[in-house]
């Protein structure tokens, strides 16, 4: 494998990972990694490791990163969250919340039925909804599947509808 190398003054993106609930996304691989930024590059620390002109929102975080965790400045809005939105602990990690469910359904299988209601997650597009256990999201989002909880989602949604 080819060493990343950038140069000072380039910009790059910061990976983020998103936490669903208590278990790692990047474990069950159903949220993608998103990217925070971009931001200047102000020193290289040793072969494999950068500086991060940072804003004063992300002051609590260490500024220099491995090179892993960096990605060259392309634009593509998709992957970008603005870090003023996502709360991250100090190793960047945020938490991922349900907003709406989208659609329920009723999955056979031998010898039981399983229902599942497919969840659009805050900070994700409509392309990445993931169909989860209908028990295990009232376990975890009770407000969810509540009228006043869809009332207040509805709220939200129009509110960062708004705002973009």
């Amino acid at each position: 494998m080819k060493d990343l190398e950038f140069e000072i003054g380039d910009k790059m993106f910061l990976q983020i990972t998103p936490l669903k609930g208590k278990i790692r996304a990047g474990k069950g691989k159903k949220l993608q990694p998103r990217y925070i930024g971009p931001f200047n590059i102000l020193q290289r620390i040793g072969k494999m490791a950068y500086r991060l002109e940072l804003p004063a929102s992300l002051s609590r975080i260490h500024d220099v990163f491995h090179v892993s965790l960096l990605k060259k400045y392309h634009p593509d809005p998709t992957h970008i969250l603005p870090p003023e939105d996502v709360e991250l602990d100090e190793s960047l990690i945020y938490e991922e919340r349900p907003i709406q469910i989208l659609d329920r359904k009723v999955k056979d299988l031998r010898n039981k039925q399983m229902p599942l209601v497919k969840v659009l997650w805050k900070h994700h597009e409509v392309q990445e909804v993931i169909w989860e256990l209908e028990k295990d999201m009232q376990e975890k989002y009770p407000d969810l599947f509540t009228t006043k909880g869809l009332k207040a989602i509805l709220t939200e949604l129009t509110r960062e509808t708004r705002s973009v």
